[in-house]
């Protein structure tokens, strides 16, 4: 027995009617791809809420992570001295957000070993200025080592690790550097430093480190300083004499290659001379 449709398949009912179903029959299929498989398939509108793993040993991620339907991956290594080597320093999406199932969570690790940085010259520095360049080199200020001196907090040696270390000498970030400072209370008399060769300025700044204060300053006479910048020729005391703290020190300026005469040439042009 043969079904028939209600008009003869030639006329335009038939063809509506036809098409009608056709639609129908694709509008059923796209509502129940988009709005019951697809979302079975593929658990749509379910999340999953990131775990912290700061500090958390990388040998332990992978385990955690599967528990939660995620995955990692490493994209970074830093240091940080707050966490042990091989621990998360750093996580992206960042903990408590929300995310599908299975998704890969990058992690920074901390570095096993930390960068080095160089040495900074911290010798004749006052302590105060010594601790913040020490903080501004990423390192930090260890034991403060007193030894006699006139200079009361004046850096006179660093130390890494109980030794002694010399400038430029490379070390760990955040190293604790130990600072040796003169306790102010011994003795008050000591060798006098070089100021030949030195500018007038340079040379204050010196005596001032030294504790000592200026004395006299003289310039030759007949000797035009016009225009020059005037150097130390002279000093009074000497070079490597005993001095004590507080003594004033005398300067004699000329231009630089400026040669003092000796007493036998003042002699001989006095002779000359008569």
């Amino acid at each position: 027995m043969r079904f028939k449709l209600p008009f003869p398949s030639s006329t335009l009912g038939s063809l509506i009617v036809n098409l009608s179903i056709a639609i129908g029959l694709l509008a059923f299929l796209s509502l129940f791809y988009f709005y019951i498989y697809l979302p079975n398939t593929t658990n749509h509108g379910e999340t999953i809420t990131v775990p912290n793993l700061e500090g958390m040993d990388v040998d332990k991620i992978e385990g955690f992570l599967s528990g939660h339907d995620l995955r990692f991956e490493i994209s970074d290594s830093s240091y940080s001295e707050d966490f042990p080597p091989l621990t998360v320093l750093q996580q992206f999406p960042k903990s408590g957000s929300k995310v599908k199932e299975n998704r890969k969570i990058y992690i920074t690790l901390n570095r096993v070993t930390p960068p080095t940085v160089p040495m900074p010259d911290l010798v004749d520095r006052s302590r105060i200025n010594a601790e913040v360049v020490l903080k501004s080199n990423e390192l930090r200020r260890g034991h403060i080592i007193l030894e006699p001196s006139p200079f009361l907090n004046l850096v006179k040696e660093m130390r890494y690790m109980g030794k002694p270390i010399e400038e430029g000498t490379r070390v760990p970030k955040g190293a604790v550097i130990d600072l040796v400072v003169g306790d102010g209370n011994g003795r008050s008399d000591f060798r006098i430093g070089n100021l030949i060769g030195d500018s007038y300025e340079t040379a204050l700044f010196k005596l001032q480190g030294w504790n000592l204060h200026l004395g006299s300053v003289e310039i030759p006479a007949g000797v035009d300083t016009t225009g020059t910048s005037p150097v130390v020729y002279k000093q009074y005391p000497e070079i490597n004499e005993q001095v004590r703290v507080g003594d004033p020190v005398d300067l004699w300026l000329a231009p630089p290659g400026y040669v003092e005469p000796d007493d036998a040439e003042d002699e001989e042009s006095e002779s000359d001379e008569l």
